[in-house]
């Protein structure tokens, strides 16, 4: 029985695994349908990550003020679209924060 346990894990397919949580947003397809994706940032993946090619070498995404780490051009613009489509209390830094796990300072940092 022993060996039967063991063999469990042995055998297993290696998985994908996310450094955050908006990561796995973006690219895990059965965590967040394509429609679901869309109506949460109003563009599909493959349009966010055009997006994503055309701004990433930007010097805004390059530069680092203090001690922060900088955050990727990707999270830029997925919290960007997701808080402008957003109303109401929807749009609130904490509610962006928690739909993409990231802290409200980091919300507040992305969008202003």
């Amino acid at each position: 029985m022993a060996a039967l346990n063991s063999s469990h894990y042995v055998f297993r397919t290696p998985y994908q695994t996310w450094d955050s949580y908006w990561e796995w947003l973006l690219y895990n397809g059965t965590h967040m349908t394509d429609d679901e994706f869309l109506s949460n940032f109003r563009m599909d993946r493959e349009c966010i990550q055009q997006l994503n090619r055309m701004v990433e070498h930007d010097e805004v995404f390059s530069q680092c003020w203090g001690n922060r780490s900088k955050r990727p051009s990707m999270l830029h613009i997925m919290v960007l679209l997701k808080y402008l489509g957003s109303y109401g209390i929807e749009a609130s830094l904490q509610k962006i924060g928690q739909a993409m796990g990231i802290s409200k300072g980091a919300v507040n940092d992305c969008v202003m």
